[in-house]
């Protein structure tokens, strides 16, 4: 047990620290309760979950409910802000919003009704050393969805002024998230998740992202430079064509390194100097491979990514229940054997 959030906020910074710190977007509370050998009943249980398991840190969301009644979809509108809890398709077709009378009747949350008290009472319950980052997302995700993939890309056409409507609420409801996370001093760092890319390209054009994702992106790497924390941003998939726009949006440090879509060498070798580099060890290794092979993997990302710092070892997206606890395992204990010798 060694927490030192200063050992993780200056790897962010793309310094070189004691070791290698571990990162992770999610775990699922299935193996959260097999590492603390009982269930997950509160706070305390998974601030001690995230110091047994070698994190230098305890991420928190603020509570807040999306109560969408009032409006009729094809399928339900699904908020996967860390991937872990559940499966769901998003609507492929019309979803909550198709006209600015469903806008109307659309109840989302007022600020007033986001609960931060997760963040009020976590200063009680820290080991010495650890910190915690707060984490929120979805801005450009939640603003497709709640129209459906289709509906929304007929709107970029048809209605463009419905999709910047919907895209302010949404953007000016999370935002306000993320002024709490900077101005509040129990926070050491911010982490935004809002995905753009497949693993074989962005999910829609870098001109529609420019319009309704890239502007709220920059607003909260302004706030986190106004307030010197260091931003992580998450985004799955092949991202190439906006890295140039990613980094001068304010981010420090880039999530998850998708496998399958961006090798870890060549994104250090491009982009080391101006981002820190979090996971890169592929979720379907961490399913189905041998515990033998996810040491070396870890070993190998830490050789090919954590030579001058500027590197957090963790999964290329979350660790998902379907996950054998071993594995799960072998990623935290190669972390300590081979990031405490770097």
């Amino acid at each position: 047990m060694r927490p030192d959030i200063h050992v993780l906020l200056a790897t962010l910074r793309r310094e070189k620290s004691a070791y290698v710190p571990l990162m992770e977007l999610g775990v699922h509370p299935k193996l959260k309760e097999q590492l603390l050998e009982r269930p997950l009943s509160d706070l305390k249980d998974e601030v001690e979950f995230w110091y047994k398991a070698g994190y230098d840190y305890v991420k928190l969301q603020p509570q807040v409910q999306f109560n969408l009644g009032g409006a009729t979809a094809d399928s339900a509108f699904q908020s996967k802000l860390d991937g872990t809890l559940g499966y769901a398709w998003a609507s492929e077709g019309q979803g909550l919003v198709s006209s600015f009378e469903d806008l109307e009747k659309l109840k989302l949350p007022s600020k007033q009704e986001i609960d931060y008290s997760s963040f009020e009472k976590v200063g009680s319950l820290l080991p010495e050393g650890m910190g915690v980052i707060g984490q929120y997302g979805d801005i450009f995700t939640m603003t497709w969805e709640l129209m459906g993939f289709e509906g929304f890309s007929l709107a970029l056409y048809e209605n463009p002024e419905l999709i910047k409507a919907l895209n302010q609420r949404i953007g000016d409801l999370i935002l306000s998230m993320f002024e709490f996370f900077a101005q509040n001093e129990r926070i050491d760092a911010i982490w935004y998740s809002d995905d753009i890319a497949f693993s074989s390209g962005l999910l829609m054009s870098p001109e529609v992202l420019d319009q309704y994702f890239f502007p709220w992106l920059k607003k909260i790497g302004d706030l986190a430079k106004a307030y010197n924390k260091p931003l992580v941003y998450h985004s799955d998939g092949l991202l190439w064509d906006v890295m140039d726009k990613i980094i001068d949006c304010g981010v420090d440090a880039l999530h998850p390194i998708e496998p399958k879509a961006m090798d870890l060498a060549e994104v250090k070798q491009r982009y080391g100097q101006q981002l820190c580099l979090i996971g890169g060890i592929d979720v379907d290794l961490l399913a189905r491979g041998k515990p033998e092979e996810i040491e070396q993997q870890v070993k190998r990302n830490i050789e090919v990514a954590a030579y001058n710092g500027g590197y957090c070892v963790g999964s290329g997206n979350s660790i998902p229940d379907y996950v054998p606890f071993e594995n799960y395992q072998a990623l935290l204990q190669a972390a300590i054997k081979y990031g405490e010798s770097v």
